[in-house]
Parts: C-alpha cells; sequence; structure tokens
C-alpha cells in the first residue's frame, strides 16, 4: 500500500442533459474524496483519458447499448494510469494499466476491470487510440463486418479521425485496389494522401459528396465505413458497386440534431445492388482482440502504420476537449492528457 496517497480527485459530472450542441453548464468539474482501496480493487492515478463521439449519445436518457451516463455522477470512458495503491493480487504500485474510469484523476476500481499495458511497446495513449477501442473498431469493422476482400475500393468518412485514418491504412496494408477518404478541411485532406497513404481523399464542405466521391472513385466502391452518416451514407449507396458492403460505424453529422435527420432517400438502390449495411459495436469482437495488437503491433513497429493524435492539456480542458472532438478539431485521437 502506497503511504502518501492524495485525500481528493477532481472529476468531471453531468449536470444536466444537452439539448443539441452540448453546453459548459450541462458539465461541473467537482471534488470528491479518496481513501485506500478496498479488497480487489486499485486507485489508478489517470495519466490519460478519452473522449469519443459515442459519449454524445450516452449524455441523453434513453435507453440504447451502453446506458446513459446518469446526472451528478462522475462520467466514464478509456483511461491509462499508474497504481498508485493496491488490494488486489496481481496488481503493484507502478503497474501501468488501461481501465474505463475516466473523466478524473483519480480512478477507484476493480483490478478485474483493468488491463496492464506496456509503456515500452507504444505510448501510453495509444492504449486508447491505434491500439485500444477505437484501433479494435477499425480492424472488426473492416475486415469481419465488411467482410473486407483483397482489390477491394474503400471509401471512409471522418477518414481523419481516430478510427477512420486505421481504417484506410489497413485496408492499403491488406491490399486495397483503391481507398478515398472524406475530411472536413484541406489540412486534413493532404494528411491522408501524404502521411496516410490514401489514393485519394476530398473536402466534404468543398461541394456534394455524391459528386466528389464519383470523381474520386469513377469505378464505384466495394466497401464504405461510415462513421459521419447523412450526405456521406447517401453519397455511398450510390458509388457503391453490386454485392458492395457498408459498416455503419457512427453518424455523428445527427448526434447533436434536435429534430428527427432525413435517411438517404435512395434506399431502393440497396435491393438492385444487393448491398448489405450492418452496425458495428466493438464490444461484440473482443475475441479479435489479441490477433489485433499482435498485427497492429507489428504494423507500428515496422512503421507501416502511423497514426495521429490531439492532446488537451489539463483537466480542466475535458469538455472542451469534447466539444471540440465533435466539431471536428482534431485530428486523430483525441486525448485530454492529465501529465
Amino acid at each position: 500500500m502506497s503511504a502518501a496517497l492524495p485525500t481528493s480527485s477532481r472529476e468531471w459530472h453531468l449536470v444536466a442533459r444537452p439539448h443539441g450542441w452540448p453546453k459548459a453548464e450541462d458539465f461541473a468539474l467537482r471534488e470528491a474524496a479518496v481513501a485506500a482501496p478496498a479488497e480487489g480493487r486499485i486507485l489508478v492515478r489517470n495519466k490519460h483519458f478519452s473522449v469519443d463521439p459515442y459519449m454524445r449519445g450516452r449524455m441523453n436518457d434513453v435507453k440504447s447499448y451502453t446506458p446513459p451516463f446518469k446526472l451528478d455522477h462522475p462520467m466514464d470512458g478509456g483511461a491509462v494510469g499508474e497504481v498508485i495503491a493496491s488490494n488486489a493480487e496481481g496488481f503493484a504500485v507502478g503497474d501501468h494499466v488501461l481501465h474505463g474510469l475516466g473523466w478524473r484523476e483519480i480512478a477507484d476500481l476493480p483490478a478485474k476491470h483493468a488491463v496492464k499495458v506496456d509503456p515500452d511497446i507504444a505510448p501510453l495513449s495509444a492504449y486508447l487510440g491505434v491500439l485500444g477501442m477505437p484501433g479494435l473498431t477499425a480492424y472488426a469493422g473492416l475486415f469481419e463486418v465488411a467482410s473486407f476482400k483483397e482489390g477491394d475500393a474503400v471509401f471512409v468518412s471522418g477518414a481523419a479521425g481516430a478510427v477512420g485514418s486505421q481504417v484506410g491504412q489497413m485496408a492499403k496494408l491488406k491490399g486495397a485496389s483503391r481507398v478515398i477518404g472524406s475530411a472536413g478541411s484541406d489540412e486534413k485532406v493532404k494528411l491522408l494522401t501524404e502521411e496516410y497513404g490514401f489514393d485519394a481523399a476530398f473536402n466534404y464542405k468543398n461541394g456534394p459528396v455524391r459528386d466528389q466521391l464519383k470523381e474520386a472513385a469513377p469505378d464505384g466502391i466495394d466497401v464504405y465505413f461510415d462513421n459521419v452518416g447523412g450526405e456521406h451514407l447517401e453519397a455511398a449507396i450510390s458509388s457503391l458497386n453490386v454485392h458492395g458492403r457498408a459498416t455503419i460505424c457512427g453518424m455523428i453529422a445527427q448526434y447533436n440534431a434536435t429534430e428527427p435527420t432525413p435517411g438517404p432517400n435512395n434506399m431502393a438502390m440497396i435491393i438492385g445492388k444487393r448491398l448489405r449495411l450492418q452496425g458495428v459495436l466493438v464490444s461484440d469482437h473482443a475475441d479479435l482482440q489479441p490477433r489485433f495488437v499482435q498485427e497492429v503491433a507489428g504494423w507500428l513497429a515496422s512503421g507501416e502504420l502511423k497514426y495521429g493524435e490531439t492532446t488537451v492539456e489539463g483537466i480542466e480542458q475535458g469538455y472542451d476537449a469534447f466539444v471540440g472532438l465533435l466539431r471536428g478539431e482534431n485530428t486523430g485521437k483525441m486525448i485530454v492528457s492529465l501529465v
């Protein structure tokens, strides 16, 4: 047991359910007491925590695949940190762990909910992105859900984000004939083609997505990885070839809508083209984790797979980092660093 434990920890609480875009007054940074861990538990000083688009859905009081955040309670999410006290077999002070109690400085959790990570294999923050939930989402969504095969032409929306940037590179590494990405700035478009090896990319703000996609993929696409929804999904349905597949991962364009959003107006094409559109939740694909880590760690070590992070310093910036993510201000994984 560590001798000098901190007596308090700051943590972000949701205090009101956002209507539309989250506002600063919907959140509060509060102080909580810290005690020595009970039996079977560990105390972790968080070094980095993750903000992710799915968290916006958890701020609504609706039934979904993951329970909503409780009001006036600390929010949670992926985090990595160092064990500062342990009352659990197999965990020692100084161990580095990945766990699910982010949005706070000190986490008190059952040891069975923590996974040891090695900071010598990759920087700790990488376990929240390329080697973590977003990376596995990309891997499972492309190879299992979309049934990717060598020679496929692939289109990725939100392609400069934590998931999309990995999807495009993984497709190239596995023999895609062409990889196209969309992003929200010319700077991100340049990153996709010059750094991440996409064959083509476009700024969706520069014109209709359908027209820009047709120009970038004149022979159509076989796989669409959807992080955006809306106009992008409609354009992809139009460009998908017969027996095309779409992985529906996220619809960030609709997360803050206060009115029902219209669906694609070309859904009838799904019939004639015999398309398959399937949602992906990373929690369904835990069995892929060992293969994923082994393969991706190899790509990272060889330099074949690149990843980006946007780091915001200080727990005080938690709200700003989250809203910045929803506005597309990040390139790659958005991380709040407490180091």
